[in-house]
């Protein structure tokens, strides 16, 4: 959904053998890179704070960007790209995450959830704490079903 509550988009999670493949597909951003994250909270209430931080549960705490060399952190993801009529269809791939009950990476499906959020400018993958992508425009509970 974006901060008006409509929906926008889908993005639909597969479990692998190594972590979680998701398909994105957004419409209504504006035309450019977007910095994309799993965060630690399945909710959704604009402006998508109460999706919380990152996943990011191991001891101690990954810094933020996939291209840190003290991360990444486990929320962390590539960016996507918004066409210039405003649409996003990627795929995208952590080790990070999961929603198989035993495996790698976090547990998506713990007992608050998670969601998946859009931010409204490019992910540095390095910067603290996220990577200057800005406020967050889209956001998505991830759920079963």
């Amino acid at each position: 959904v974006n901060p008006a509550g409509q929906t926008v988009g889908r993005a639909v999670v597969t479990q692998g053998p190594t972590g979680v493949l998701i398909r994105i597909e957004a419409d209504g951003l504006t035309p450019g890179w977007h910095g994309t994250h799993i965060h630690a909270t399945g909710q959704c209430a604009a402006p998508f704070t109460s999706a919380g931080g990152h996943i990011n549960h191991g001891e101690p705490k990954a810094p933020h960007g996939l291209l840190n060399p003290g991360g990444p952190d486990d929320g962390d993801l590539p960016n996507v790209f918004a066409d210039a009529q405003g649409r996003v269809r990627a795929e995208v791939f952590t080790p990070h995450a999961r929603i198989a009950r035993e495996g790698p990476g976090q547990w998506l499906w713990d007992a608050d959830g998670s969601a998946l959020v859009i931010h409204a400018a490019m992910d540095d993958h390095v910067s603290q704490p996220i990577g200057g992508a800005g406020d967050r425009v889209v956001c998505g509970v991830i759920a079963a079903g």
